[in-house]
């Protein structure tokens, strides 16, 4: 298939093309039906609006033209990566990470594929992970917090190579975003459909670091009276790039489509079994030089004489080695959803979910670390230091879990009208979320040890086990009015009620926590209610080729369904504090304000053909940030500390991003991303003794100023792209006494597709080096005390991957 440059065209499609076309190796996405101005992204769960039942795609589908990134027509900036970019940029990838080529969006992971979770950062104009929305197909994923409580990430929720597209609304989603944590902007993952094709594909990882992953993919094809089906099956392995560990695991995706004449039904089932062992940080200025920590497994022997009083321990402070950590996470997840059209004019989305989750996190380290002693103490006050190593096995060590359970099911249900000149919106969305935390200490015996990948049986010590029941109910009305040709408003409110009960069945025993006076708190129920949190935009058509957006809106955020040493009513550390707190608390609100320009259009000016683009200017106020304030900042624990659940006033946040593609003939083009962000603390806080000179200062782990680019040459059957991405200075505590440098990270991809081989539709050979130039700087960042310490992870090196994919 040749490659040729996009022809003008005006603003009448879904998108808005800002990059390459590409030869798509793969089963095409589903023809998206038209949408108003300021609808749901379509998806399999929330298909566009139409006017009349759409036709079926092509029986055979060809290999598809595909978009480097996407622009939605919305009264509010909303870009996406396609399922051939992601793929390009890293086989595999974690599709959030795929969205770092945005403006405006900053993750970081020191993991190549961005799949460690422990170490992993996000942050979109000044708002963090857990103050975003996620979703797949339309089913919530949660806040993405690593305890987790409410949902998976989405490289947990479906294998990476079975997304169709990722799409991220940096300033506020769409109000039928199923979601109660979105302050800020929501990413919406949408997964493949069936191919009308029987078929296959088949694709080999190869790479630095022993990578070993296989995906495989069988699709039925029509199987009669509009269904198909496909089955997917991917599994990774590769070694820690610092440690003799392993990651990855196994993960299973289905998904089954019907389309009628006036209906359809999908349902898509995943099944996630991974272990990550996690990268242990640095913790700053005392880690001087060091720019790794890397854990002793499995080199038993070492790790004894390491822990038992050597030099090399005692010198290493906050900074010494356990043994090995790991996330161990097995999750499934099914949802079904069917829509009607009932006429032209009205359609009805339903959607019915279940997810469970089984984690466990879990670390192998050294007993006398900071504050074990006074926890190890509460359960054994009569035994010495000797003898308490011998109550752990013997060989000074001690292995801790935090253990999670989490069963969570919904159901959503959305009526879409069109009504003369207006589209009108009514949707709801319940859930039910059971989730569990507990805290155990197991023996580790130099007879038996324990690794990164057993599930750990019979505690030594229960420290102490949370309930959650939560129900929330979120409910949306808008309605976009179409003025005139050019011109189109949309207005609307959405309801959030959240009602959350959270229990202490095992409490830790007095002494156990850091201080010693502190307890954990039999809790209780409170609720997150705003009844009314309204959205107003508009859209206009300036020329056939430029238009302006604006909208305003505000948001809610429910508290975390989590407890000890994290920052929610039930981390307190007194019931007298907890009911303080359900009494006078507010939950966390944002005012977003965003406007820009949009362009797209054929040039004619030398070698410079085609130019599109988006400028955005936003403006947030963030009111009753919620922070867990240490009552002990100066003592550094792997216990933790108690908290102090507080109110720490506002934060204001301005920025601009600015983002276009040229092309320039049918053989090249260069994407680039700018992006400016100031976020500001507006008020002082205290931390129980001293008052926090916070006010005026930069929000910490955000960078001022981000920089990215693609480089794509595309020749037919080759392609290949030169990637950058620039990071800006971050602040690395609230009082701005201590940042994290700048750095630049640069990758490349090529690949080259053979196609007449008997029986084989396409086979392509694809490299791909990540971290180009082999920097070294900070990844993700933990912001710790007010001043004078953080924790840093460092980048991944360089690495090298090949890949063999072929389609039947």
């Amino acid at each position: 298939m040749s490659f040729r440059a996009p022809s003008p065209r005006p603003f009448q499609g879904r998108h808005l093309l800002l990059g390459t076309t590409l030869l798509a190796l793969g089963a095409g996405l589903s023809a998206a039906r038209a949408a108003p101005a300021d609808t749901a992204p379509a998806t399999a769960a929330h298909p566009a609006r139409q006017t009349k039942p759409a036709a079926r795609p092509a029986a055979t589908p060809a290999p598809a033209a595909e978009q480097i990134i996407s622009t939605a027509r919305r009264t509010r900036s909303e870009q996406s990566v396609g399922h051939v970019e992601m793929q390009r940029i890293l086989p595999g990838i974690n599709p959030v990470k795929a969205l770092e080529i945005l403006p405006g969006v900053v993750f970081e992971n020191a993991d190549p594929w961005g799949n460690n979770e422990q170490n992993s950062s996000l942050f979109i104009h000044g708002f963090n992970q857990n103050q975003l929305g996620f979703t797949l197909d339309g089913v919530p994923l949660g806040d993405q917090a690593y305890g987790n409580f409410n949902g998976l990430t989405p490289q947990r929720a479906a294998i990476s190579e079975v997304i169709g597209a990722a799409s991220v609304a940096t300033g506020a989603g769409a109000l039928g975003t199923d979601s109660t944590s979105n302050l800020g902007g929501t990413l919406q993952f949408q997964t493949q459909d069936p191919a009308h094709r029987a078929g296959g594909q088949l694709a080999q990882t190869f790479g630095s670091w022993s990578t070993f992953r296989t995906f495989a993919r069988v699709d039925t094809g029509d199987f009669g009276n509009g269904n198909s089906a496909y089955v997917a099956w991917a599994r990774q392995d590769a070694r820690a790039w610092d440690f003799a560990g392993h990651q990855g695991g196994n993960q299973v995706n289905a998904k089954f489509v019907h389309q009628g004449e006036h209906d359809r039904i999908t349902s898509f089932f995943d099944w996630s079994d991974k272990i990550e062992p996690n990268e242990d940080g640095i913790v700053q200025p005392q880690g001087g030089s060091l720019y790794k920590r890397p854990f002793i497994y499995p080199n038993l022997q070492e790790a004894i004489k390491y822990y038992n009083n050597s030099a090399a321990y005692n010198a290493a402070g906050l900074n010494y080695r356990n043994y090995y950590s790991a996330a161990q996470r097995q999750d499934f997840l099914a949802y079904t959803t069917w829509s009607h059209d009932f006429s032209s004019n009205l359609h009805w989305d339903n959607q019915i979910y279940y997810h469970h989750d089984l984690g466990e996190g879990v670390v192998a380290g050294p007993i006398t670390a900071a504050g074990l002693p006074t926890l190890f103490g509460a359960y054994f006050p009569n035994d010495t230091a000797s003898q308490l190593s011998q109550v752990f096995g013997g060989t000074g060590m001690a292995t801790r879990t935090t253990e999670y359970w989490d069963n969570r099911g919904g159901l959503t249900s959305t009526l879409h009208y069109r009504l003369g000149h207006h589209n009108i919106e009514l949707g709801g969305w319940y859930e039910r979320n059971n989730n569990t935390q507990a805290r155990r200490w197991y023996p580790f015996s130099a007879t038996d040890p324990t690794t990164p990948y057993d599930r750990q049986q019979n505690p030594l010590i229960h420290q102490y086990t949370n309930y959650f029941y939560t129900n929330s109910w979120v409910t949306h009305l808008q309605d976009s009015w179409q003025v005139s040709k050019h011109f189109a408003l949309n207005a609307g409110f959405k309801s959030e009620l959240v009602y959350t009960n959270g229990t202490l069945p095992v409490a830790g025993l007095p002494g156990s926590l850091s201080p010693k006076t502190a307890v954990t708190v039999p809790g209780g129920t409170i609720a997150a209610v705003r009844p009314f949190l309204p959205a107003f935009g508009a859209l206009w058509n300036i020329t056939p080729n430029e238009e302006w957006f604006a909208n305003i809106q505000e948001n809610m955020r429910s508290f975390q369904d989590a407890g000890y040493g994290n920052a929610t009513p039930w981390g307190v550390t007194s019931q007298q504090a907890f009911d303080n707190f359900r009494e006078y608390g507010k939950p966390e609100t944002a005012w977003t304000y965003e406007t820009g320009l949009r362009t797209n259009r054929a040039l004619s000016f030398g070698p410079l053909t085609h130019l599109s683009g988006q400028l955005e200017y936003y403006h947030v106020h963030f009111s009753n940030r919620l922070l867990a304030v240490s009552s002990s900042p100066n003592l550094a624990s792997i216990v933790g500390s108690a908290t102090i659940l507080t109110n720490v006033g506002s934060v204001t946040t301005d920025g601009m991003d600015f983002s276009f593609t040229a092309q320039f003939g049918p053989h090249f083009s260069f994407y680039n991303a700018l992006s400016y962000n100031k976020s500001v603390y507006n008020d002082n806080y205290s931390n129980g003794t001293a008052i926090v000179p916070t006010a005026g200062k930069n929000v910490a782990g955000v960078p001022d100023w981000t920089e990215k680019f693609v480089a794509s040459t595309d020749w037919g059957a080759f392609n290949a792209q030169f990637i950058g991405d620039v990071i800006g200075k971050r602040y690395t505590t609230f009082t701005n006494d201590l940042h994290a440098g700048s750095y630049a990270l640069f990758s490349l991809n090529a690949g080259y597709t053979i196609h007449g081989i008997p029986h084989v539709r396409g086979l392509k050979l694809q490299g791909n080096i990540t971290n180009l130039t082999n920097t070294r700087g900070w990844s993700t960042l933990s912001i710790g005390n007010a001043s004078g310490q953080y924790t840093a992870y460092p980048i991944a090196p360089r690495m090298y991957f090949l890949t063999v994919s072929a389609q039947f």
